[in-house]
């Protein structure tokens, strides 16, 4: 990335929870973009440190840092919470290991370490609850940024396996989602479907989250690919996947009941 000094090094690359912005990472701060019109909203450069994770809260001036680079601002171990208005942080989350991901929703903030996942309440920083999970190098996790559809989806203890917290319902589904290691979570902005991916990269899943149960499955190809991500659209009627391949397959997905917090019981394969 090039700009007024040296060319910093991107170190991380995220978009908000409407897909509206996206912020960047570097080793020497972070940049806020709007999507479209495409332009640079603002950037924060730190000349002692790189900065790892960028997590937006929609537009609002609250972002969740984690250092990260050659020469970290902040301890990779650390959620430093900045406020943009006042160009400091106001809050912070300590860890004994290194923070590998971090998702915020209005009323939640979840944290991703290798082994397990820490759920806070936004407003004054206590833990609500905390959860095992596989090994999870990669920080998967989805949360549905909705109001009234709190939805999380995070590795489960065993290969393949998905673990869906439904905060509304007070439930927790196991999704038995692929005999490999998750490659990939997505779930839709109401929570209600949930797509996935394997290191196999050949199969994408989508299931329904109250009642884990599969919807959907698309195949992008029969050779072995690694995904890099997968997207719903807001309407719920897109899928999109990108993989190593230098592709992107976007699959329609047909339409279905709405989430409704009372819907489906049984237990998730």
């Amino acid at each position: 990335m090039s700009g007024n000094h040296k060319r910093e090094e991107l170190l991380f690359l995220n978009f908000n929870q409407d897909d509206g912005c996206f912020a960047c990472g570097t080793d020497a701060g972070f940049r806020i973009y709007n999507c479209d019109p495409f332009k640079e909203t603002f950037r924060r450069r730190f000349d002692n440190g790189g900065i790892g994770v960028v997590e937006m809260l929609f537009r609002c001036n609250i972002l969740a840092l984690v250092g990260g680079g050659r020469s970290p601002r902040y301890s990779p171990n650390k959620v430093m919470i900045w406020d943009d208005h006042q160009s400091r942080c106001i809050g912070e989350l300590s860890f004994r290991v290194e923070v590998r991901a971090v998702r915020l929703r209005r009323d939640k903030i979840v944290v991703v370490l290798e082994h397990k996942i820490y759920v806070y309440n936004f407003a004054d920083l206590k833990i609500l609850h905390a959860t095992d999970t596989a090994a999870n190098p990669a920080g998967l996790c989805a949360l549905s940024p909705a109001q009234g559809s709190a939805v999380m989806a995070c590795p489960g203890l065993n290969r393949g396996q998905v673990r869906v917290e439904l905060y509304d319902l007070g439930t927790t589904k196991f999704i038995s989602a692929h005999d490999s290691d998750l490659a990939c979570l997505a779930l839709t902005l109401d929570g209600s479907m949930l797509a996935t991916a394997s290191e196999k990269g050949t199969l994408v899943r989508v299931y329904d989250t109250p009642r884990g149960t599969l919807l959907h499955e698309f195949r992008r190809g029969a050779d072995r690919a690694q995904i890099y991500s997968i997207a719903f659209a807001p309407t719920n009627d897109f899928l999109a996947a990108t993989s190593d391949k230098g592709t992107m397959h976007v699959y329609a997905v047909p339409a279905r009941a709405s989430y409704q917090a009372g819907g489906g019981g049984g237990s998730g394969r």
